[in-house]
């Protein structure tokens, strides 16, 4: 087939994914809400989640416009030609605009499955984990489909990888904002809830009493549904762009027009086999939500890999795009496995940590601490492994494709299971919000318990998730670089980054101290905004006593405003970094500065993206192995000490960690995106 055939295609498959996603929409919404209260407490979520993100888009909405008539105006003017940079304009405010909807989608559903699934549990297990299952798929098929669409058709209209470039950019940028915004928001209401309701007061997680707690249940929504599905949807986009960008710059013309479109073609087999694999996960009769997750997975990835080798051999491709797909799918699942193993419930690194939290808080941290830094290794061997593979099998392939774009081509083959990959992850606060409004709502306990169950695998899908994720931004960055690289060529600038040069080691410098800088930044603004919202929870335990005997219910939607407010006024400096920092790297220190900014960034990037990440999940875990009887359980010494460690985590792996794969990707497509402007400037 010809590569206009495979475009229609895949946007019929993008129409389909989405089709499917509004199915679901559909039938979750049709499920029993259960009770009155139940409803009321839904409610309460349901209106801070979508007030928030009303406000965070309205925000965003102005940044875009901003950026959008600086893109017209530049892009115009360094083409001669304004209908370019108004092109440029519309992409990127597409790729802002479908990353939007994406994650509104799959918001309003997890809002609207959360009750529905609290409800399910009155029935077992297995009818909870299907309504929170399905509803997390609306996420993943949304995510994809959209995606795909917005790529192909743009593609299939302009035939200019640049311009796809644009929208990814738009997504990027969005992306950032929210997963940050999201991420100090619902942090904010977990720190300070946890640290008020269940150490000062000993009152349980998800107390009605608890002033924070409906603020944390709208944070679980804005940040790790909303947030996270603009995060991969970011990362989903921009390896597609990065891998269309290196292949436009082959010199035959044939195999430009074969290999651009590859990486759609990819992404289209990978939401036909998500659509498979989520048909796949059920729950057994051994009652293992986290087993059917990772099934599903594993499924999914032997059905795609079929699908990319078929592919290869009817379409004609060099053998060496099999073996490299191949890799990025074997390291997404070692990565996946192993964020599971240091952060998994009931893990040796769990249980430890668990046990010398008998000790007090400074051992659990450094423990958890200690083992964070463990897990970077293996994921790293991986992506070493998949890069090294991936570059040499296809430089060696014979057929005149350059290593770089196998590495790219292993990105792209990570991500193009996104589908299910997101829909398990966003499956994760979904059960977890499920869980609150049990208790809040006053429901028997087996029904907190099997919400318990399912809240477990929840946080493990979510680990697991975001090691992908992070090791998909590592690949697909090394892919922008060089996309990077070659638009500097392209302009008559050759890119050498040479040890030797004092604006390189200037560049690896600044660019290693950017990503720890914004994860000081986001994470401090955590502290002071919890610290806000702790003074507001005391006050109103002092000046209303019925609050904590039960009779008076506490002022919710105080909480809710202040980490609104505190997570949108925190947003100015993360954009500063990811956006203007690059450029001013650029315009002032010269090109082959910019390339070792990016270098230094994304190394250090990567790895406290991992330690965050797999640090805080272990923490948060072994707090709730604690809170299964173990080592003391609930109210215990060895609990609160657990309970110390998981707050120190809530930022690691929930705001932090996750936002700084975003925060590469964003720099290293603004620097992709103005190479040519910031070539022109230097050489004249």
């Amino acid at each position: 087939m010809g590569e206009t055939t495979w475009l229609i295609i895949s946007i019929v498959a993008g129409l389909a994914s989405v089709g499917v996603a509004i199915r679901l929409y559909f039938w979750v919404d049709r499920q029993d809400p259960g009770t009155d209260r139940a409803q009321k407490v839904a409610g309460w979520i349901r209106d801070g989640a979508i007030s928030y993100l009303k406000k965070l888009y309205m925000a965003l909405l102005m940044v875009s416009v901003v950026l959008a008539m600086i893109i017209a105006i530049v892009f115009g003017m360094s083409e001669g030609d304004p209908t370019y940079g108004f092109k440029m304009a519309g992409a990127f405010i597409l790729g802002a605009v479908l990353s939007a909807i994406a994650g509104y989608m799959g918001m309003t559903i997890a809002v609207s499955a959360n009750v529905r699934s609290a409800t399910a549990a009155n029935k077992g297990l297995n009818p909870a984990f299907n309504i929170a299952f399905k509803a997390g798929s609306v996420m993943g098929l949304a995510m994809v489909g959209i995606s795909v669409l917005g790529m192909s058709s743009l593609y299939l209209f302009t035939r200019d990888p640049n311009i796809v470039l644009g929208f990814s950019f738009g997504a990027s940028t969005l992306a950032l904002l929210a997963k940050a915004g999201g991420g100090i928001y619902t942090k904010t209401a977990d720190i300070a809830a946890d640290l008020v309701g269940k150490v000062e007061v000993g009152i349980p997680e998800d107390d009605p009493r608890n002033p924070a707690v409906i603020a944390d249940n709208v944070g679980d929504n804005v940040g790790d549904v909303a947030g996270m599905g603009a995060d991969i949807f970011d990362s989903y986009v921009a390896s597609t762009v990065a891998v269309m960008l290196l292949a436009a710059s082959f010199s035959s013309a044939a195999m430009q027009a074969k290999y651009v479109a590859l990486p759609l073609i990819l992404c289209t087999l990978g939401i036909f086999a998500s659509l498979i694999g989520l048909q796949l996960v059920r729950v057994g009769k051994d009652g293992d939500p986290g087993r059917a997750l990772n099934s599903g997975t594993v499924i999914t990835t032997a059905i795609f890999a079929a699908m990319a080798g078929v592919l290869v051999i009817l379409g004609d491709y060099d053998i060496s795009i099999f073996w490299a797909t191949l890799a990025g799918l074997i390291t997404g699942i070692i990565v996946g496995f192993t964020s599971d193993y240091f952060t998994g419930d009931g893990r040796p690194p769990v249980i430890e940590t668990a046990k010398v939290s008998g000790s007090g808080a400074a051992i659990t941290i450094i423990t958890g601490f200690s083992y964070g830094l463990i897990s970077i290794v293996p994921s790293i061997l991986g992506i070493v492994t998949a890069t090294l593979i991936s570059y040499y099998v296809v430089e060696n392939g014979g057929s005149g494709l350059s290593g770089v774009y196998g590495v790219g081509i292993s990105a792209v083959g990570m991500l193009a299971i996104s589908g299910i990959v997101v829909s398990s992850d966003a499956y994760g606060p979904i059960v977890d919000n499920a869980r609150g409004i049990a208790e809040m709502a006053g429901m028997p306990q087996e029904v907190i318990d099997t919400a318990d169950v399912l809240d477990a695998a929840g946080n493990t899908a979510k680990a697991i998730t975001k090691g992908f994720a992070i090791s998909a931004a590592a690949l697909t960055v090394l892919a922008l670089f060089s996309a990077y690289a070659e638009g500097m060529e392209a302009a008559g600038i050759s890119i050498e980054l040479s040890l030797r040069n004092p604006l390189v080691i200037a560049g690896i410098f600044l660019g290693a101290a950017t990503p720890p800088l914004f994860s000081a930044l986001t994470m401090l603004s955590v502290t002071h905004n919890a610290f806000d919202m702790i003074a507001e929870i005391r006050q109103q335990f002092e000046a209303e006593p019925g609050i904590l005997a039960g009779t008076v219910e506490p002022d919710y939607a105080t909480c809710v405003t202040l980490a609104a407010e505190g997570a949108l006024t925190s947003l100015i400096w993360p954009a500063f970094l990811a956006v203007i920092l690059p450029l001013l790297i650029g315009f002032i220190m010269g090109p082959e500065a910019l390339g070792a900014f990016l270098g230094g960034a994304i190394f250090t990037g990567i790895i406290f993206a991992l330690l965050m990440a797999n640090a805080g999940g272990l923490w948060d875990n072994a707090k709730k192995y604690i809170e299964t009887g173990m080592f003391g359980g609930k109210g215990s010494d060895t609990h609160k000490a657990s309970i110390v460690g998981d707050t120190v985590g809530d930022p690691f792996k929930d705001t932090a960690g996750p936002s700084l794969n975003t925060l590469i990707t964003v720099m290293s497509l603004v620097s992709s995106l103005f190479a040519p402007i910031i070539a022109t400037f230097h050489l004249f």
